[in-house]
């Protein structure tokens, strides 16, 4: 028999800051990147993903100031480089009610706001969403966002994730075991609304946080939100293995994305969950066009306002190396470092033995679409490449950035969508249900019994 075509999931990736990941060309004339304080902008954006039947627009965020280039904010906000950047959480209502199917990935920090306060604003955005809601769950980086807070210093690497991990046994005390299925009752005959005998407060007292109450929210379409992860260190797989249900990663090549796709889903495995538990999307950019030769002239035209200067100081950012002190033809060397994000280091120097980049490569590389592959060519072009990352990896789809906005997912939903479905790779139509049901994360709208957070769920509550 033969067996079905696999599909390609697609989420888009955004920041509401002038630049996300191709510095620079907010200075396109056909770009809209500076319109990220207008909310009209991210409404017509939902708006075009959910034309595009994209799953979920996943967006990027954090606290720290991008100061490792140089020592200091100044050339970051030169640049605009992810400086400034709005708070995304605000911006989901309106997106969600100009849309019906679009689901909505928030990054949040596990290590930064208190659990009790972040839970009842991610049930808040479920029930807003009916139930399209995704946390991004990071944990922090950069030394300026820890200082924010008062603290001296971002955190080690590995601590990061254990206080992350009894994070997210609060956040799922309050989401799973608070109230369970019975407690609502909304019955205007006898006047009660909710059975308190079915309500229950959260008794945490761990080793970096401590909780004493009732989950202020009912239970929304999936209590605990879909779970998104990005770290792919040692510690970062082990915790995605754990918790996650979709995996944001990124890398120049196949040959770094592989292994990763690998170890994590053994990680999933060895925490008692199944290897098909993860959807994995990685990060790539798309220029297309009806030929080729349109495509590439595309390509040149953002070539032109594309900064490799900016591209070296959102770099420093993200690994906490300043590489302003760099020769641009020096080879980029791995550095052990709690600042930065382990991974993106690692990306360039040893995931890919067979493979050194200088400062200057890099730079040219990540000056359009960030860390991941830049995917050229007409939409025959562009899924063949698609198709062949896909199979080589064994990633479920893509988390595609933009080199102008939105001008690239315009350019998807007209170009590439259709020759996706044409081949059988790409949904004709978005499935009913909850986020988590749209993407068949769990086969329900929520957790599944053998994801840790059931342990914590309350008797007489279903699963997914």
């Amino acid at each position: 028999m033969t067996q079905p075509l696999r599909e390609i999931r697609i989420n888009a990736f955004a920041m509401m800051s002038p630049v996300h990941h191709s510095p620079g060309l907010w200075r396109h004339p056909q770009d809209q990147s500076l319109r990220y304080t207008d909310l009209d902008y991210w409404v017509n954006l939902a708006r075009t993903l959910e034309r595009g039947l994209v799953d979920a627009l996943f967006i990027a965020d954090g606290i720290g100031g991008n100061e490792t280039h140089g020592g200091s904010p100044a050339a970051a906000f030169r640049h605009g480089a992810q400086v400034p950047k709005l708070d995304p959480l605000l911006t989901v209502s309106a997106m969600a009610h100009a849309t019906r199917h679009l689901g909505f990935g928030i990054t949040s920090n596990a290590n930064h706001e208190p659990p009790f306060v972040f839970a009842r604003r991610m049930s808040t955005l479920d029930h807003l969403t009916k139930g399209r809601i995704g946390w991004n769950i990071v944990t922090g980086h950069s030394h300026s966002g820890a200082r924010a807070l008062g603290l001296p210093k971002v955190t080690e690497h590995d601590k990061r994730y254990d206080i992350a991990d009894e994070y997210l046994d609060v956040v799922y005390q309050l989401w799973e075991g608070s109230w369970d299925d019975r407690a609502v009752r909304r019955d205007q005959a006898t006047g009660e609304f909710a059975d308190p005998a079915h309500i229950r407060a959260v008794h945490h007292h761990g080793e970096h946080f401590k909780v004493d109450g009732i989950h202020l929210a009912e239970p929304s379409p999936q209590r605990t939100p879909l779970l998104f992860q990005a770290g792919s260190s040692r510690r970062g797989r082990a915790f995605a293995g754990r918790h996650a249900e979709c995996i944001y990663i990124s890398g120049p090549s196949q040959q770094v994305l592989a292994p990763t796709v690998a170890a994590t889903r053994a990680e999933a495995v060895r925490a008692g969950r199944r290897a098909d538990d993860l959807q994995f999307f990685a990060m790539a950019t798309i220029i297309t066009g009806r030929t080729d030769e349109e495509a590439q002239e595309k390509l040149r035209d953002y070539q032109r306002y594309a900064s490799s200067e900016a591209a070296i100081v959102v770099f420093s950012g993200w690994t906490g190396i300043d590489f302003s002190k760099y020769d641009p033809d020096e080879p980029i060397r791995h550095i052990e470092t709690d600042e930065g994000v382990l991974s993106a280091l690692e990306n360039f120097t040893i995931s890919d033995p067979n493979r050194v980049w200088t400062v200057r490569e890099m730079a040219l590389h990540n000056s359009i679409g960030g860390r991941g592959p830049v995917f050229v060519g007409s939409p025959q072009h562009v899924v063949d490449q698609m198709v062949a990352w896909q199979e080589a990896t064994d990633i479920d789809g893509f988390n595609l950035s933009y080199a102008i906005t939105p001008g690239a997912y315009e350019d998807f939903a007209d170009f590439i969508v259709p020759e996706l479905q044409r081949r059988g790779r790409y949904k004709t139509a978005y499935r009913e249900g909850t986020l988590r049901e749209k993407l068949g994360t769990a086969g329900g709208a929520r957790l599944p019994e053998r994801h840790p957070a059931a342990r914590f769920r309350a008797p007489g509550t279903s699963a997914g």
